[in-house]
């Protein structure tokens, strides 16, 4: 069995080293705008899967992330621009969704019943779980020598989990706060940030240095 402090190293990298890229605190006001109109119930059943999806998809790639990027011939900067891509499509449709008229209590809420589900995406992928802490959890697989440090990276993986949770739930209580109208104001910022945030993200992936070197070596060789 290895040593336990060995093991607290890994999980301590683990969680010090996602919790910054998922940063909770800046999802929290992005999870408000794109849950516009949702009631409590419904949050916090979007943000409980949402962060469920988060440890299944980072999960899988610490497992078998090597094996399904060179199976599909994916890599880091196709992740980053495919991610900058949705989230900026994500971002225009915020833009420029238009609010009418406040409808009846009963409309709004058969209107979120009917709502698209957005625990996966854009929530889990590419908001939570995208190219920056998959990466980051891929990286950890070269520190792993046997199951226990994988647990240890889990361990921490689902720690990180938590604490998005317990954010996104207490977000709720912000709209209480601000009322529809700053509501609707922040999904407006929200969806410009997030487009800017997905542009990023395809900028970040263009000039990623595995790429150019990729496109110099094809180039060279024809």
């Amino acid at each position: 069995m290895p040593h336990v402090t060995h093991l607290w190293v890994i999980f301590l990298g683990t969680f010090i080293g996602l919790l910054p890229i998922i940063n909770p605190l800046s999802a929290g006001p992005t999870f408000l705008a794109i849950t516009e109109g949702d009631s409590e119930e419904r949050r916090r059943e979007q943000a409980r899967k949402g962060c469920f999806y988060m440890v299944a998809i980072l999960v899988s790639f610490l497992i078998g992330g090597s094996f399904i990027m060179s199976f599909f011939g994916i890599s880091i900067p196709g992740l980053r621009i495919a991610g900058g891509i949705l989230l900026t499509g994500i971002g225009m449709d915020m833009l420029r969704a238009q609010k009418g008229a406040a409808p009846a209590d009963t409309e709004e809420r058969e209107a979120a019943r009917k709502k698209v589900d957005i625990s996966f995406s854009p929530l889990a992928m590419p908001m939570l779980s995208g190219p920056g802490s998959i990466a980051v959890t891929l990286g950890f697989t070269s520190l792993a020598t046997d199951w226990y440090d994988y647990f240890a990276i889990i361990a921490g993986i689902v720690s990180v989990a938590l604490i998005t949770y317990v954010v996104l739930r207490l977000s709720g209580r912000l709209v209480k706060f601000i009322g529809p109208v700053g509501v609707n104001a922040m999904t407006k910022i929200m969806g410009f940030l997030i487009m800017t945030m997905g542009v990023q993200f395809v900028v970040n992936g263009i000039t990623d240095p595995d790429l150019l070197h990729a496109l110099k070596a094809a180039f060279a060789a024809s």
